[in-house]
């Protein structure tokens, strides 16, 4: 019956500004604006497979959300953090290790990477990574995950 999810939405505080991010930083398409409700929606990967709605409320209507966006374990692995810092955009993991690396939920398995928009809403990149789940430990590096692997 569920077959995935289609669309999520956020309340922000400042509407253009909130556009200019989606848009300029994380490179969203804007699909529809609508001044009148103060609303915009973007697609999130191709057209028409997922949306991300943003309606203007103040700031003391605004309550924190998080979501992820799919992307290649690949690229989280090996670019995600530059583009992070190349937008100054606040990041981190859960690995408690004062790194600033990408991170594997091991029951999962995936690689992420957390952020904030400008609300402060948190943000991941998370990307499902080839393997078996190995919940010994749930948070770990990705050089531990994958030797974690070759023992399986």
């Amino acid at each position: 019956m569920i077959k995935g999810l289609y669309e999520t939405h956020l309340f922000v505080e400042n509407l253009e500004r909130s556009i200019d991010f989606y848009s300029n930083v994380l490179g969203l398409e804007l699909c529809r604006k609508r001044d009148d409700r103060r609303t915009a929606f973007f697609w999130i990967g191709q057209p028409k497979q997922q949306m991300l709605g943003l309606w203007e409320k103040p700031k003391d209507e605004i309550d924190i959300r998080h979501f992820a966006f799919q992307c290649d374990p690949d690229w989280i692995l090996n670019e995600s953090v530059n583009f992070l810092k190349d937008k100054k955009l606040n990041f981190w993991n859960f690995l408690n290790d004062g790194t600033e690396r990408p991170m594997v939920f091991a029951w999962m398995p995936a690689i992420a990477i957390y952020f904030s928009d400008p609300d402060g809403h948190d943000l991941e990149f998370i990307g499902l990574l080839e393997g078996e789940s190995k919940p010994v430990k749930t948070i770990l590096s990705y050089e531990e995950w994958k030797a974690q692997q070759e023992t399986i």
